[in-house]
């Protein structure tokens, strides 16, 4: 008999509590995805390696981080949240160590990839095990912080990686994880309650199948400007990737639990706000990745020096969500993110535009921050329209799937953009460094344009309407769920009722 939630006796901790555990929790996850990225030059310089060395310590974490996220969801479903919660920390808190102690390129890459295979299991586990500890009056704001302090890591993630490896050494943006995992093992341990999902069958298939496509796909980009587009390690992970990502969308029509109903993409909001989703992180996390390069290893700024310049950029967010979301609930969601998205898109067709070998910070700044309220006018409204564009008892895969699509935004970008680069420049001078950013920094722009045309496939609100099931009504009819099956609750929906 499948259990759901905790019962509200065996609840341990509390409201806060449970806030402080799951926000430190997504902060470290969070944290990693770009924490790397101003420590890469010095990662160089101390273990070796070439471009493509460099790209897997981002991509094996995203890419493991990426395909696991909803599986780490259905595994603590079913054999329980807490107890699932506790082995991802436990993961990620050892993989943390042993790339702070890697002693060349593959050993570390080889942990970074399991540090993203305990992220995919710890931070879908957050939400729900916050949304099992917090009363629903009192939801919203809990959600709120949570997703504060993960803006946070997001915006803090270059200065933090910079301070630390400029200040003490590159290894140290993988030993701050330590004492943070070690503790909060007892308290989620002592302060969290147990739960379980509906006990739906783990759909391992299509894990498989999923997994191991978007590695084929990510591991022929990646090895594309090194062996040759036509070689046949090239030809043949593209060309697998590429099958078994099909076999995943056929499986997933037929299969009675798929990890991800191919159904929810019926709905123009969910089809277009996951397209967006994807398209954005692609031409972001890649611009990113080289940028911050470029203000060390051409500009010639320090670690810290360089995630300080980021910040007008990385750190908008945490100012201007606030206003996004009020936005958002006036006008809806729709317009705030396809606003969002051509800002992001503009930011980087002038950072391409003005990018040189000499270029001063002053004329850069602008591109910084027109990209950087752009992001934050993505961030507030995106989640809400996911969560609109489906029935509530399926909120929780929805947001699973947007996730995942995101972080394999991320790996694809920074492999995409590295092979544009790599085509055009490379190391060796400042100059052809320049040369390379300048296109591959312009396919970022053209990639989140896309990403706003697509945003304009979702469904305008229409005035008046408040459903909280959201764009419900371009779904198949649900027959209704019991109640030990439904989730103790779903995420809160700021975006009414699409066409």
């Amino acid at each position: 008999m499948s259990q759901q939630g905790a019962r509200p006796g065996t609840r341990r901790g509390g409201t806060a509590w449970a806030l402080v555990i799951t926000s430190v929790a997504g902060f470290m996850a969070a944290l990693d995805n770009l924490v790397v990225t101003t420590a890469l030059p010095s990662i160089r310089e101390d273990l070796g390696g070439a471009l493509h060395d460099l790209e897997w310590t981002v991509s094996a974490y995203t890419l493991t981080f990426a395909v696991l996220l909803m599986f780490g969801a259905a595994l603590g479903d079913r054999f329980g949240r807490r107890k699932l919660f506790l082995v991802g920390i436990a993961v990620f808190t050892a993989a943390s160590a042993a790339a702070a102690m890697a002693p060349g390129l593959d050993s570390l890459i080889a942990a970074r990839a399991v540090q993203g295979v305990g992220a995919a299991i710890m931070m879908p586990l957050t939400l729900t095990l916050l949304t099992a500890a917090v009363p629903a009056e009192r939801r919203g704001m809990a959600y709120g912080i949570w997703g504060a302090v993960n803006g946070l890591a997001v915006a803090s993630g270059p200065l933090v990686g910079g301070s630390l490896t400029e200040h003490i050494s590159w290894q140290w943006i993988f030993w701050l994880n330590v004492p943070l995992g070690l503790a909060l093992l007892p308290l989620a341990r002592l302060r969290l309650a147990e739960s379980h999902g509906t006990g739906a069958p783990l759909d391992v298939p299509g894990t498989l199948l999923a997994s191991g496509g978007l590695f084929g796909i990510v591991y022929g980009l990646v090895r594309g400007p090194v062996d040759g587009w036509t070689g046949p390690v090239v030809l043949t992970s593209l060309f697998a990737g590429a099958a078994l990502l099909v076999g995943f969308v056929l499986y997933s029509t037929r299969a009675k639990n798929p990890m991800l109903p191919m159904r929810l993409f019926r709905s123009r909001a969910f089809a277009g706000v996951n397209a967006a989703s994807l398209l954005m992180f692609l031409g972001m996390f890649g611009s990113i990745f080289l940028l911050a390069q470029y203000m060390q290893g051409v500009l010639g700024y320090t670690p810290t020096e360089a995630g300080l310049r980021m910040l007008p950029w990385t750190g908008m967010p945490m100012l201007v969500a606030p206003i996004a979301g009020i936005l958002s609930d006036r006008i809806g969601g729709r317009p705030v993110v396809t606003a969002g998205l051509f800002l992001q898109a503009a930011g980087l067709g002038y950072l391409a535009s003005v990018v040189t070998a000499d270029a001063s910070y002053a004329v850069q700044l602008p591109g910084l921050i027109i990209s950087g309220i752009g992001m934050a006018l993505f961030f507030a409204p995106a989640s809400a329209l996911v969560m609109s564009s489906v029935v509530a008892k399926e909120q929780g895969i929805a947001s699973g799937a947007n996730n995942a699509l995101r972080e394999v935004g991320g790996a694809l970008g920074i492999a995409v953009m590295s092979s544009v680069f790599a085509a055009r420049g490379s190391y060796e001078s400042a100059q052809s460094f320049v040369d390379g950013l300048r296109p591959a920094v312009a396919v970022g722009a053209a990639v989140v344009a896309l990403a706003g045309v697509a945003a304009l496939l979702i469904p305008a609100r229409r005035r008046g309407a408040d459903t909280p099931t959201g764009h419900a009504a371009s779904l198949p009819p649900a027959e209704p769920a019991p109640a030990s099956a439904v989730e103790p609750a779903s995420l809160p929906t700021a975006e009414a009722t699409t066409r």
